[in-house]
């Protein structure tokens, strides 16, 4: 069921005391119920665009006038720098928290690589990613953003999901989907083999997950004989 422009003034409300306990056993349950059954949602170029102009208008209907867009590398470059040409703002920064590993898999924590790349002290920010998944990662931006003295904190994602410990203030769509960007479709080919491998798959099973998920056969073609050359 998809939520459509959220705002949620208070981000990680739920950390504390018993509330954070079942936030985190039920992010580990989802998880590995995700894991153990891997479903792939794979919008479009036009989708995509569809719900930034959808997001950027709910910014501008809040009344929320950032001075900075902080694209979260490296998922949340591509939509940061539409939301920067939508919100007609051209002071567009970057800041790295890594997480991902793996389809389906992430490290136990996110670190940040990369620190904000333009002076944010006392301004109005607006932190841009692709997707809230456990939500770790936004909340590392955000406390990383408060220690360089921002004024206000406001965040946007395309999608979330229900277990993220980070509730986004704008979102358009709820997913327990892996979701697959169209500037990822390569990666994504890639860790998806080298996970069938790992839990001993091949890699035509592989191949016929992610074309059954909706991935364009001749480009999983191209991209397994790019990248596992060994392969016939």
């Amino acid at each position: 069921m998809s939520k459509q422009f959220q705002l949620t003034p208070r981000i990680g409300k739920l950390n504390l005391g018993a509330k954070k306990a079942m936030k985190e056993l039920n992010k580990r349950n989802t998880a590995s119920s995700v894991k153990n059954k891997l479903e792939f949602k794979i919008p479009s170029w036009n989708q995509i665009y569809s719900s930034l102009l959808k997001l950027a208008e709910a910014v501008r209907k809040s009344g929320f006038e950032p001075d900075v867009i902080v694209g979260v590398s490296r998922g949340g470059w591509i939509p940061a720098r539409i939301m920067s040409d939508l919100l007609e703002n051209p002071k567009l920064a970057n800041v790295t928290a890594e997480f991902y590993v793996g389809v389906a898999e992430t490290r136990s924590e996110p670190v940040i690589t990369q620190p904000v790349s333009l002076p944010v002290k006392h301004k109005k920010v607006l932190v841009v990613d692709d997707v809230a998944d456990t939500g770790e990662s936004l909340k590392l931006v955000n406390v990383h953003l408060k220690k360089q003295g921002v004024s206000e904190i406001k965040i946007a994602t395309i999608y979330c999901k229900p277990w993220s410990v980070t509730v986004p203030h704008y979102y358009i769509e709820e997913t327990r989907c892996w979701i697959v960007f169209p500037w990822e479709l390569k990666e994504t080919v890639r860790k998806t083999v080298e996970k069938f491998r790992g839990e001993g798959r091949t890699l035509e099973d592989a191949k016929e997950k992610l074309i059954s998920s909706g991935l364009n056969r001749e480009l999983v073609e191209r991209f397994t004989k790019e990248v596992f050359r060994e392969e016939p």
